[in-house]
């Protein structure tokens, strides 16, 4: 009887994965498995080990020139995750049953192509809208563009008010906006790291809305406006947009 199906498969550190991935746990680690297929392929791709100690048989990662791309193997099913990545940004994501297609993917991702091209040969791969406008560095106006759609969505809870209010001054509007629970955020960046050093706001149930320094300061005002205002007068000299 093979040993990967047999009781001594329990001292394998990968005996849960036998059933579903006897070609990896036989190689030792998905990075050992993936490095193989690329090899036989002649790809060049240089799989590396993930940086995650408790993953790092059950996951690797693949980097080149600020790209990146992650798989993982799901527990239960028979299942590679596929993630790619540039300037942080999540842009594609997928999964699939086949090692090979998995390798595959990673190397295309890898050769430089645009999301769109990547996803239309690899079909299990899916991107989104956000993910193509930070390709085309639009991903600000995309995202207050989304903003102002869910904040339309909930009217009565004086996010809207906010929003629009926001949207309307040049300054706010030229810097990346997002939501941190109930505040309404800005970066000069909408891709990571995002700044956290700039003023914030949220509506109050009271009608009131309360803004919050980068010191910790609170201040409660009586409209969106003022709450707008007194968040321009508390940007920092350099609180302009980054590439």
């Amino acid at each position: 009887m093979d040993e990967l199906a047999s009781g001594a498969a329990l001292n394998n550190p990968m005996h849960e994965y036998v059933t579903l991935y006897p070609e990896v746990v036989k190689a030792g680690s998905l990075q050992n498995a993936l490095q193989a297929v690329a090899d036989d392929a002649g790809s060049g791709l240089a799989v590396e080990l993930t940086s995650s100690p408790g993953w790092r048989r059950v996951a690797a990662c693949v980097e080149r020139d600020g790209r990146r791309a992650d798989v993982l193997m799901a527990l239960g099913e028979r299942c590679f995750i596929v993630d790619c990545w540039t300037g942080g940004v999540r842009m594609a994501s997928g999964n699939t049953s086949d090692l090979t297609e998995a390798s595959g993917a990673l190397h295309s991702w890898l050769e430089g192509p645009r999301v769109g091209e990547l996803v239309a040969q690899w079909s299990f791969l899916r991107t989104w809208e956000l993910a193509e406008a930070h390709e085309r560095g639009e991903a600000v106006p995309v995202r207050w563009r989304r903003l102002r759609e869910a904040a339309a969505r909930t009217p009565d809870t004086g996010l809207h008010e906010l929003v629009e209010a926001a949207f309307e001054q040049e300054r706010l509007r030229v810097l990346s906006p997002g939501r941190s629970m109930q505040w309404l955020t800005f970066s000069r960046r909408a891709a990571p790291p995002i700044c956290h050093d700039l003023p914030r706001a949220m509506p109050l149930k009271n009608g009131r809305y309360r803004v919050r320094f980068a010191d910790g300061r609170l201040q409660e005002l009586t409209s969106a406006a003022e709450a707008v205002v007194v968040i321009i007068e508390g940007l920092p000299e350099d609180a302009m947009p980054r590439p």
